[in-house]
């Protein structure tokens, strides 16, 4: 009767990972998709063309091609960090490809976010927001690593688990913000509300999977 009972809570487990996963990884691969073909260094784009002034400055635009890179590489590579099938048969790959989005982070992606937000699209408050997700990137992905380093492993996925939220807000966003326009949104409150829900709910979400997997550590300890 208990195995029976374990390996319905295993099945459970298992499909609501299943619904988590799959419409992260699809929309992930989808936002990966319609990046690319920022790298034909054309300013024919609607993104750029809004902010075509800004494109002629050479310091902003190496940073935007540095940040999307970045970006790409750093959403498909923490999709194998968070892989329980790697981290148990193939733990190298999860250590090389983990060194790999730290570096990429801290050296990278959070640096030129930093940059680019003073220069975002809205008012002080949207710019703040872009500031505060470049900083908070940096310190929870660096803190993370440090975790790991210390072998504080409990601590390190907490960290970590933030550091993907923050990477995947440029994920949310999109889908956000093709709701609201479906739903015939004002554009620029679609923008701001689209960009606030992204970061406020991906952070929620995050510390309610620490809270979560804190709890199970728990109460699987105390057994």
């Amino acid at each position: 009767m208990n195995s029976q009972i374990t390996a319905v809570k295993k099945s459970w487990h298992g499909l609501l990972e299943l619904l988590f996963w799959a419409p992260i990884i699809t929309c992930s691969l989808l936002l990966v998709k319609n990046t690319l073909p920022y790298f034909d260094f054309s300013p024919q784009f609607s993104f750029i063309k809004e902010r075509i002034l800004l494109y002629s400055d050479p310091i902003w635009k190496t940073s935007f091609y540095i940040h999307i890179g970045a970006g790409i590489f750093c959403i498909l590579t923490a999709i194998i960090q968070f892989s329980s099938y790697i981290l148990r048969k193939q733990s190298q790959i999860h250590v090389v490809s983990g060194k790999i989005y730290v570096f990429v982070v801290l050296l990278i992606g959070a640096p030129s976010g930093l940059y680019m937000s003073f220069f975002a699209k809205g008012e002080l408050a949207e710019r703040g927001l872009f500031i505060f997700m470049a900083v908070a990137w940096f310190i929870s992905t660096y803190k993370g690593f440090n975790a790991a380093v210390a072998r504080k492993f409990i601590a390190h996925r907490g960290w970590m688990v933030r550091s993907y939220a923050l990477a995947l807000t440029a994920v949310t966003f999109r889908v956000y913000h093709i709701l609201f326009y479906l739903g015939e949104t004002d554009h620029i409150y679609n923008y701001k509300i689209s960009l606030w829900l992204s970061v406020v709910g991906n952070l929620l979400i995050a510390e309610l999977i620490i809270y979560r997997k804190a709890k199970s550590y728990l109460k699987t300890f105390n057994q």
